[in-house]
């Protein structure tokens, strides 16, 4: 394991120590694999662990409470509410249970919480108090918001959340290399600098895929990025590439190869704040190692 403690930015451009990191679990395979990211990660980083288990709200409450209150007689759903709200209360007890079994094998002792509420909106919460949130790439109802435009939790921390966000994929490897999506946004400025920091406090090799309109912007790309890595010691390999974003962002993690890729939760969209761009959200969905979001 290569991957060592690690500087990084903080909201503010100043420097940081990744000191504590939350990561929100449901007990799926994937989030498994969060999990395995997190005790990586934490070990090297020599980090604290708080495990999230989210009691999810709309689970209780049933979709008739919120789509056509009034209209028709809950006493009967309202007599197995007890029922419903203490199964995933013990769920969630035993999910939490195994995260701290698998925490404590590697030495950690974690921070466990169980919480009631909207998931996305309490991971955004308790995600006030750490540096990193690690959330899976897809959780256990992932195959009923499939087809949403912003259907799954992951794209929701990422679009609310002032934080890095770490999404993890099915599998697990090790980290040895680091890639970075740039595309001259303010915001892949942000990721480009994050990414050096990493590389830098690592000595992890750092490789940087752009993805160009023509000749020009390759140049302007370049140029761009040229400067910003002025200081960066070793050198960064970049590569220019050309076709869609996204297609081509994920082509380059698997030629490069990378292990952990950094890029910016937005491009240039005005629309940022309200939803995801198509590249965002198409790496987040097909990514087969983790990627960090950054702000």
């Amino acid at each position: 394991m290569r991957l060592r403690a690690a500087l990084c930015k903080n909201h503010y451009g100043g420097p940081a120590m990744i000191d504590r990191i939350l990561i929100s679990t449901d007990g799926s395979d994937y989030s498994a694999t969060a999990l395995a990211y997190g005790i990586y990660l934490a070990k090297m980083l020599k980090a604290h662990i708080i495990g999230l288990y989210v009691v999810d709200i709309k689970i209780i409450r049933g979709p008739l409470f919120h789509t056509m209150p009034g209209l028709f007689d809950l006493s009967p759903y309202q007599e197995f509410t007890p029922l419903i709200e203490s199964g995933l209360e013990q769920r969630g007890n035993s999910i939490l249970e195994e995260f701290r079994k698998q925490c404590e094998k590697e030495g950690i002792r974690p921070d466990l919480r169980k919480v009631t509420g909207l998931i996305d909106e309490t991971i955004i919460e308790i995600g006030k108090e750490v540096d990193w949130i690690i959330i899976a790439q897809r959780g256990e109802h992932f195959p009923l918001t499939r087809g949403g435009l912003l259907g799954s939790t992951s794209e929701a921390v990422v679009r609310k959340s002032g934080k890095p966000v770490l999404i993890t994929p099915l599998r697990f490897r090790e980290i040895t290399r680091l890639g970075l999506a740039y595309d001259g946004s303010p915001v892949s400025d942000n990721a480009l600098h994050y990414a050096i920091m990493l590389s830098r406090t690592t000595n992890l090799p750092l490789s940087i895929v752009s993805v160009v309109k023509d000749d020009n912007h390759a140049i302007e790309i370049q140029t761009r990025i040229d400067a910003l890595l002025s200081s960066h010691k070793p050198g960064a390999v970049t590569t220019i590439r050309k076709g869609k974003d996204e297609e081509e962002i994920l082509k380059h993690t698997t030629e490069a190869p990378v292990d952990l890729l950094v890029m910016g939760a937005y491009g240039r969209s005005r629309l940022r704040e309200l939803i995801l761009g198509s590249t965002t959200s198409y790496v987040i969905r097909n990514t087969t190692i983790p990627v960090l979001m950054i702000r």
